[in-house]
């Protein structure tokens, strides 16, 4: 990929940025697997497509990707042919339901922590070379505390953490957040509860979280909303599409509705830090890993 190698160039390379609109991106995670983080990421994605919203999607479980799986899409280049210059980031883009653009993951953890500095400029441009901009990014992270989980959570505006109503997945929610509060200054997150029987089972499972939070962190949470247990969610992935798109009219399909309905309400981010290119900055150039 040819990509500027000094500062100065990479500024170069990134002219007239500022000049592009803002695009909302949000950290769909959750620390344990087998919440429903990828199942919320797509739903959410093709819901907020739906109601007229450009969305794209990025694959950032780089060890274990499955978003194109879930959809049943073919996938023959991802991330890591970009960096190795084979390809543009528009060439790899998949299209999904609702007309959301995919970006499959890249093929390696450490592929993506150890670029040069080049590689960084490199990867930066490249998102500020799409021509069309989306409203918002949404990026399935991988299950657990990785480097990786951490880093993609960090350079997001939004971070949407999915729990559900077991004491692994509370546990493991309030050790991400405090990993991401006191190691890397994240003191707001919004919590979706996930696979619950009623609304209420949901905001109780919220407020179990903020008990423990408010006991040791010095941190804000925001209810998201909850997903009931739908049995149309399963049959959805077995056809594998979306449940928002399979049967439209569930009760989990209702439910991604209006948690895309609060998305919308969420406090913006600043001006300079609503790009893609801030995103992809803030990703590279994370500290401590």
């Amino acid at each position: 990929m040819d990509a500027p190698d000094t500062v100065a160039g990479q500024a170069a390379g990134l002219e007239g940025f500022g000049e592009r609109r803002p695009v909302r991106v949000i950290a769909v995670t959750g620390a344990k697997g087998g919440v429903g983080k990828t199942n919320v990421s797509v739903n959410l994605a093709v819901t907020m497509a739906r109601a007229g919203k450009s969305v794209m999607l990025m694959d950032a479980d780089l060890g274990l990707a499955n978003v194109d799986v879930l959809l049943g899409l073919q996938v023959r280049r991802n991330l890591s042919h970009v960096m190795d210059g084979e390809c543009s980031l528009e060439e790899i883009m998949v299209e999904g339901p609702a007309g959301i653009q995919i970006l499959p993951a890249a093929s390696g953890v450490k592929r993506m922590v150890s670029l040069s500095t080049v590689e960084h400029a490199g990867l930066i441009s490249a998102f500020s070379m799409l021509p069309k901009v989306p409203d918002a990014l949404i990026v399935d992270t991988a299950a657990g505390i990785s480097d990786s989980v951490i880093r993609f959570t960090v350079a997001a505006q939004d971070v949407l953490v999915v729990v559900c109503d077991e004491p692994a997945s509370i546990t493991d929610a309030y050790a991400l957040i405090k990993v991401l509060n006191r190691g890397h200054g994240q003191s707001h997150f919004h919590i979706l509860a996930n696979m619950v029987r009623s609304s209420q089972e949901g905001l109780t499972l919220f407020q179990k979280l903020v008990r423990v939070t408010e006991r040791f962190l010095d941190v804000t949470l925001d209810f998201a909303g909850s997903i009931p247990h739908d049995d149309n969610l399963r049959r959805a992935v077995q056809k594998q599409l979306s449940v928002v798109e399979a049967f439209p009219r569930s009760p989990a399909a209702k439910a991604f509705e209006q948690v895309a309905g609060a998305v919308e309400r969420w406090p913006r981010a600043r001006q300079s830090q609503g790009h893609l290119e801030f995103f992809v900055e803030r990703l590279v150039q994370s500290e401590g890993f």
